[in-house]
């Protein structure tokens, strides 16, 4: 050290280089570091010796405290040592010249060099490298500002490939709340006058409209010339049976009324498909009051998505002037108006706004406002829209706990991710004021929208809410950090859940905290188990019931069977709502399932039965297994749960959906919300003209992948009873015209899926039947008729063939609503009718009216 400070002794940077080494094996790393730098060239950063790459890792996290410091203090005076900077330097040098452009990009972002990104992308793989950044920028970049800086030079560098990437682009628009844009963006792709810049428009449309927000379309539909719309429809439910589930629980009990009516609505959710409700009229009318209210709600999710027949479908439901029906029928009517339309409210409204207005002439006539506040938020999810929000106020200012619930939650659906600070202290500042609980937890969960997925800027609300003495504002604490941080894995908001799960005096609080996991860690779901495990064995009992959320909310659609371990003990507590969340998250995780792929589906579906016939059993968990029927076979087994979108982005209203679904723990008709959580799982292929070409889709295989290493084939083994019961079902379905969507046959090799045809392979499995002593093949591949549901999970063994006439515009992940580009133009297409070959649309199913009593 002497030497290094003498300023005449010629070998300076050698004293620092000993001195350093002696101070890195005496474990002081800091001196060591600083004696390193002050070794100059003689610390070869190059070299792979652990004392080396130590000091790097040093020297590289000092420099990214002091970089975000510098970003976050807006100094432009740099105040990092220059030998520091050199160090740093040099090391993505060797970044360079190793081929380790990943983890160059990496550090870059922690220090937040855009240089230096913009640096990598130039001498790697440009369009991996920038599809890379773009994944670690959403998911490791914390703060909002900088990630906004990466996002705006992503869009730049996509503009300058080889080949453009409008689709990543519009990915960029989004995420930035950039709507003028990316509708510039598609004006632009429109003049250019070529049908495959056409077609990406298109595919761009469709794929904000799966992931941008209600406001953000409308802004960019403004902005764009006004053009004829194409209405296209394919709808090939399986017609699911309730009547059992019906028969053995007693109707005019109204919880399991009610919990009927659910399922029933989530079994037919967006089939149209209303033929239980058409044929079971008499049990219907034993409906009372807010189970009328649940019924008519039904129609909504049943209806869902069909804008063009909304209103005629609802007319002999919904307020009429001069006449008085009942209430509840009238309520739950708006209510499924804004199901029907949700997060697709543009053409409704007006209507409803104007129905809640009537409804306030009578301040008394809280059903009917309960149901107007709850229909207009859901239409107008995430618009922004200050009269609206005005108008919701007014009723909450009536202070009339059931109107005042509902417009508390509207509220902050109208306001969702708007974070708007005046909304916030208003709402905050009535939720102390008043005297109902009902309302105060209405306005604890609006506030949680307001700050869906602000991340980092919603601490400080947070932290307000969590100090509250008030638990229902402290449990709307614990929802603002789910919502903020939904999906993001933050450590820090992972820290607080599992804190407060463990020493918050109220047990409300308690439950949210754990469930509130599911939302955080939704992306990485095999995280949750070990998280949750010791939480699922807590005394308390609500602890307990929120694991079981958290498990269902985060591995949704997934089958994980570590989460089904966890859920299936707990489907024996001794407490009836434990074992109703366990229930219910066993159909979450288990959507989509079928034996072949996870073998608990059918002895969870048999448990279903066994608890619903019960007459011993008690009422909250026969809710949970008639509620877990429903989800399970969800839409006519064609849709999952799945709160990110196929691109990765965050699912906006099945997050919110599944967020006040949860709250039926208080209110059951806000059980209808989780039919916003669900998913379609189709590949659609769509020519310029939107028509469907002939997608004959084959189930992808489900068994583990062959490795390079594998000399033999072993046939499946089937028991010979297994083997004749599919041969019967598909014989039975075969003669009724329907192929039973989970009667699949499974392939042992992963097979390119051409969109074009499927080719049968002459390569097939043997079955042997153990009484005959025959074998049979079994066919690697089953063609299905129609347009076939892709799981999220079986994408991954999805890809087109070059063979094929069709390609998809969109490169990378397939699904869903896909442009398809025709290679050879010139020739006739076959095209897919939604049904049979007719001039028009087929009719909508005709309105029926409940047989409700009008009390």
């Amino acid at each position: 050290e002497i030497l290094y400070e003498n300023e005449y002794f010629p070998q300076r940077p050698l004293s620092a280089l000993v001195a350093s080494k002696v101070y890195y094996h005496l474990g002081e790393f800091d001196d060591s570091l600083t004696f390193a730098l002050g070794a100059g060239d003689l610390f070869d950063a190059s070299s792979k010796s652990e004392y080396v790459e130590t000091i790097i890792s040093k020297c590289i996290d000092k420099y990214i405290t002091l970089r975000v410091q510098q970003s976050e203090d807006n100094s432009d005076e740099c105040v990092i040592d220059s030998r520091l900077q050199d160090v740093v330097e040099r090391m993505f040098k060797r970044c360079y010249e190793d081929g380790e452009f990943k983890q160059a990009i990496g550090i870059a972002l922690e220090a937040r060099r855009l240089d230096v990104i913009e640096e990598i992308i130039s001498k790697g793989q440009a369009a991996e490298l920038l599809s890379y950044v773009l994944e670690v920028s959403m998911t490791l970049v914390l703060n909002l500002d900088f990630r906004n800086k990466v996002l705006r030079l992503l869009v730049e560098l996509y503009k300058n490939l080889a080949e453009t990437d409008y689709v990543s682009i519009s990915q960029c628009f989004v995420h930035l709340n950039d709507p003028d844009s990316a509708s510039q963006m598609l004006q632009d792709l429109m003049d250019k006058g070529d049908d495959y810049y056409l077609l990406m428009a298109y595919q761009i449309a469709f794929d904000l409209e799966e992931n941008a927000t209600q406001e953000f379309l409308q802004k960019v539909v403004k902005k764009l010339p006004v053009a004829s719309s194409t209405y296209h429809e394919k709808r090939d439910a399986e017609a699911m049976e309730t009547d059992e589930t019906e028969n053995a629980l007693e109707s005019r009990n109204s919880v399991y009324h009610s919990a009927v009516t659910f399922a029933n609505a989530f079994m037919h959710a967006g089939t149209t498909s209303d033929d239980f409700l058409r044929q079971n009229l008499e049990w219907l009318a034993r409906a009372t009051n807010w189970s009328k209210f649940s019924a008519t709600a039904a129609l909504g999710v049943i209806h869902k998505g069909h804008l063009s027949q909304g209103l005629n479908l609802l007319q002999p439901y919904l307020p009429q002037e001069g006449t008085s029906g009942s209430p509840y029928s009238e309520g739950g009517s708006l209510f499924a108006l804004g199901l029907i339309h949700a997060n697709h409210g543009a053409g409704v409204l007006e209507y409803l706004r104007e129905a809640l207005k009537n409804a306030l002439k009578n301040t008394e006539n809280d059903v009917l406002q309960h149901g107007a506040c709850l229909g207009l938020a859901t239409a107008g999810m995430a618009t922004g829209n200050d009269e609206i929000y005005k108008e919701l106020e007014t009723v909450l200012h009536n202070n009339n706990a059931v109107a005042g619930e509902a417009a508390g939650i509207a509220m902050g659906l109208v306001m969702l991710g708007t974070a708007k600070s005046d909304s916030i202290t208003q709402m905050l500042d009535y939720a102390h004021d008043t005297q109902h609980e009902k309302i105060i937890r209405g306005l604890a969960i609006g506030i949680s929208l307001i700050m869906y997925g602000k991340e980092e800027a919603a601490d400080n609300v947070v932290e307000q809410l969590s100090r509250d003495k008030d638990p229902i504002l402290r449990y709307g604490g614990i929802y603002t950090v789910a919502m903020a941080y939904c999906g993001t894995g933050n450590n820090k908001a992972i820290r607080h859940l599992l804190h407060v799960a463990v020493s918050d005096v109220n047990d409300d609080v308690r439950r949210a905290a754990v469930t509130a996991l599911g939302f955080i860690l939704f992306k990485t779901p095999k995280q949750v188990p070990r998280i949750v495990q010791l939480l699922s064995e807590s005394y308390n009992p609500n602890v307990r019931y929120g694991a079981t959320l958290a498990l269902g909310i985060s591995c949704a659609g997934t089958g994980l069977m570590e989460a089904i371990e966890l859920l299936e003990p707990m489907t024996k507590d001794p407490v009836d709502y434990v074992r109703q969340g366990a229930f219910i998250s066993l159909a979450m995780i288990l959507i989509q399932q079928n034996d072949v792929i996870n073998q608990k589906v059918s002895s969870t579906r048999k448990l279903y039965e066994k608890i619903i016939n019960d007459k011993h059993e008690d009422a909250m968990a026969k809710f949970g297994a008639v509620l877990g029927q429903g989800i399970i076979d969800a839409g006519g087994r064609n849709v999952t749960i799945s709160l990110q979108s196929r691109s990765g982005h965050l699912n906006m209203p099945a997050i919110v959906g599944m967020a006040v679904f949860t709250q039926f723990w208080y209110w059951f008709p806000l059980t209808h919300f989780l039919s916003l959580s669900f998913t379609p799982t189709a590949i659609i292929g769509l020519n310029k003209e939107l028509k469907a070409k002939p997608s004959l889709f084959a189930y992808p295989a489900t068994t583990k992948p062959p490795t390079t290493n594998v000399v033999e084939k072993v046939a499946t083994a089937v028991l010979s009873t297994t083997a004749k019961a599919k041969a019967r079902a598909k014989k039975s379905e075969k003669e009724k015209g329907v192929l039973d969507m989970d009667v699949m046959d499974i392939a042992d090799d992963k097979k390119d899926i051409s969109m074009d045809h499927v080719k049968k392979e002459e390569d097939k499995d043997e079955v042997k039947d153990d009484k005959k002593g025959k074998k049979k093949r079994e066919e690697a591949y089953e063609i299905l008729e129609n347009m076939a549901r892709v799981l999220p999970a079986q994408l991954q063994y999805i890809s087109f063939s070059e063979s094929s006439r069709y390609v998809p515009v969109k490169k990378g992940v397939v699904g869903g609503i896909l442009m398809m580009v025709d290679k050879t133009p010139g020739e006739p297409e076959e095209l897919i009718l939604p049904s049979a070959p007719v001039e028009k649309e087929a009719p909508p199913p005709e309105p029926f009216e409940y047989p409700f009593d009008e009390k």
